[in-house]
């Protein structure tokens, strides 16, 4: 009888039972004793009770979140959380977001569910995009056709020549020949998998939790207006309200929250031909282009985990009142998100740049060094400006489109520095980037790791120097292992050809012999030139091209060119008191030995005491001869 009964096989325990198994895991071991009696705290003052259900509503949601009403983001939210909350079973979502779910969602939408599925689950994309998805046959078949129609224009651009993997400019799409209802090589979610395996349970449920993306796509409006929420809460703090960022929710600051929406909107998708964002887009451009994007969620959800009944900070003696604060006890008042002013950088722009750089290193951390429209544009005041800085930099440069040469209105004439610059590039053969844009702003930048320095023929930067577009396209172009020619600084001199700072192009004294003797500067596959007179740029994508300093974008698979005239240019420091502190300390001494020269009165007749002075300024003096002073 024994043996009969062990070798019976035991029911898969139901899904109720696995879910609530699932969330006493995720509450043990992803919270602390303090955070779990907060959240249940929170979700006893804010839950409805229906036939004895406690459960959240959208409104309850969003007005505990401050989600401010103008983003139109809550039916967004709730739409992803109540996906989230039918976590591992997510077919059956939506789910009623009971006190379980709730901890599901805040486990997930934190990261902290890494401490428990570190394995096979390192990210979180596909989740996310199911729980931002709608399912549509008619518009995906919309979208399909009008990604076949722009693919056919895209080559036509080429001047004959057909670019694989190229598009139309203004987005991305798919690869060429993909079907309309591709999904992703694994059906099953690595989250999911991953929470089965913990439990044991991975194959009683693998085959019955398939879930699939096909026809599913996250319509356009809904994400735009995700990305306005996730570039307010970008520099969230935990605990920290979203009021003190309603002053970026009026106006001027709206209007141009909004345009910095609709450019990271951009890398997506063309808003006025395409419905909505396919998975292949979403996975490609996520982890290249803004893998910190859903960062935000981090500490807007985390607020469930702090309750305000419980407040340990104040406390009680017996028989005695609450003492009350000492009022010459100065408050914390938190430092601004960016503490210079700059004509490029702003709050937005600073959320967006926090999308794929640290946000550690960022918020309240950046200090302008350089202004070309307070230190002028000239190679002098921006080495002055720069090179003592030893921490990251990043760049920001904006301009306006020169005109096509075979543009309306465009004149052979030109302006001489139009012109002379023009004559050092290689002649055009690359359309814009884009083609839809109401204007003609283009806004590029670099993040560069290492200290800046003088190059001729070899550059600097290490693995970490990024290029990037902010506008009017958003895309990141990462440093590529198979070339080092990364960033230069080359002041005008009769030893360089092409003077200036630029990314991805090789330097001056590595020019090869061919460019060298056409007098044409030598651009990078992916490069950004600036001239030494800082009035002229021109960003080159050569998507054919390989082997250069920059990879390509996933955004954009063709070749593609913008030369601009330089409005603005600024360059940021990243770091705090310590790196200002020693950039102020190298000035400092910089000065005092310039002073020391000044000072210094020779032809007095004595050179003895001439010879003294040189030796006290370090000018001359053990194997310095000094020269001649006869």
């Amino acid at each position: 009888m024994g043996q009969a009964q062990s070798g019976e096989q035991q029911a898969p325990p139901s899904h109720e039972e696995v879910s609530q198994q699932l969330a006493v895991k995720f509450a043990q071991k992803c919270f602390t004793s303090l955070e779990l009696c907060s959240l249940k705290d929170v979700f006893k003052s804010l839950a409805d009770n229906e036939q004895h259900v406690r459960y959240l509503k959208e409104d309850t949601i969003a007005r505990f979140l401050e989600i401010p009403d103008i983003l139109g983001a809550s039916p967004v939210i709730f739409q992803m959380v109540s996906y989230i909350g039918a976590f591992p079973f997510l077919h059956d979502a939506p789910a009623v977001l009971g006190l379980d779910q709730m901890i599901m969602v805040i486990t997930i939408m934190t990261e902290r569910y890494r401490r428990i599925l570190a394995k096979g689950a390192t990210d979180r994309t596909k989740l996310l995009f199911n729980s931002l998805a709608v399912y549509d046959r008619k518009l995906s078949k919309t979208a399909s056709q009008v990604e076949k129609k722009e693919q056919r224009e895209s080559e036509r651009r080429t001047d004959g020549r057909t670019v694989p993997n190229s598009s139309v400019a203004g987005f991305a799409v798919d690869e060429p020949g993909e079907d309309e209802d591709e999904t992703p090589d694994e059906d099953d979610d690595e989250l999911v998998l991953a929470a089965f395996a913990s439990m044991d349970y991975l194959e009683a449920f693998k085959q019955e939790n398939r879930h699939t993306a096909h026809g599913s796509m996250i319509p356009a409006d809904n994400f735009r207006k995700l990305i306005m929420l996730l570039l307010l809460i970008a520099p969230l703090e935990p605990q920290e309200s979203l009021a003190v960022h309603a002053g970026r929710l009026v106006g001027d600051e709206l209007e141009n929250l909004r345009s910095t929406a609709e450019c990271i909107l951009a890398a997506f998708l063309n808003v006025e031909t395409s419905p909505g964002i396919r998975f292949s887009r979403f996975n490609s451009i996520i982890p290249v282009s803004l893998p910190y994007l859903f960062n935000g969620f981090n500490s807007l959800f985390e607020r469930f985990l702090f309750s305000k009944n419980l407040d340990f900070s104040k406390h009680k003696d017996e028989g005695k009142s609450t003492a009350t604060p000492d009022p010459k006890t100065p408050l914390h008042v938190p430092q601004p998100l960016l503490q210079d002013q700059g004509s490029i950088m702003n709050i937005n722009i600073l959320s967006q740049l926090s999308f794929f750089l640290p946000g550690s290193s960022l918020f309240r951390r950046l200090r302008l060094l350089y202004s070309g429209d307070n230190d002028g544009f000239s190679m002098g005041s921006f080495e002055s400006k720069v090179f003592n800085w030893r921490a990251p930099t990043i760049l920001l440069v904006r301009g306006t489109r020169l005109q096509e040469e075979s543009g309306p209105g465009y004149h052979a004439a030109g302006s001489s520095a139009e012109a002379t610059f023009t004559a050092t590039l290689p002649p055009r053969r690359f359309p814009t980037g884009s083609r839809n844009d109401k204007s003609d702003q283009v806004t590029f930048g670099a993040y560069i790791g290492e200290p800046w320095r003088h190059t001729h023929r070899e550059a600097f930067g290490g693995d970490d120097t990024t290029l990037f577009q902010l506008e009017p396209m958003h895309d990141v172009f990462q440093a590529s292992s198979l070339n080092t020619d990364r960033a230069t600084f080359s002041k005008p001199s009769a030893a360089t050809a092409h003077p200036g700072v630029a990314f991805g192009c090789p330097p001056s004294g590595k020019t090869t012999h061919n460019r060298h003797t056409s007098g044409l500067m030598e651009l990078g596959p992916v490069s950004l030139v600036l001239d030494s007179s800082f009035e002229f740029g021109c960003f080159t994508h050569d998507f054919r091209s390989r082997g250069g300093a920059f990879r390509n974008s996933v955004v954009r698979k063709f070749d593609f060119q913008e030369r601009f005239a330089v409005e603005s240019l600024e360059i940021w420091g990243c770091g705090g008191d310590d790196e200002a502190k020693v950039q102020a300390e190298r000035w400092a001494w910089e000065a005092r030995e310039a002073e020391a020269r000044r000072r210094i009165n020779l032809g007095t007749g004595d050179i003895e005491a001439d010879r003294a002075l040189l030796e006290m300024a370090g000018l001359i003096g053990g194997n310095r001869s000094g020269g001649s002073m006869g």
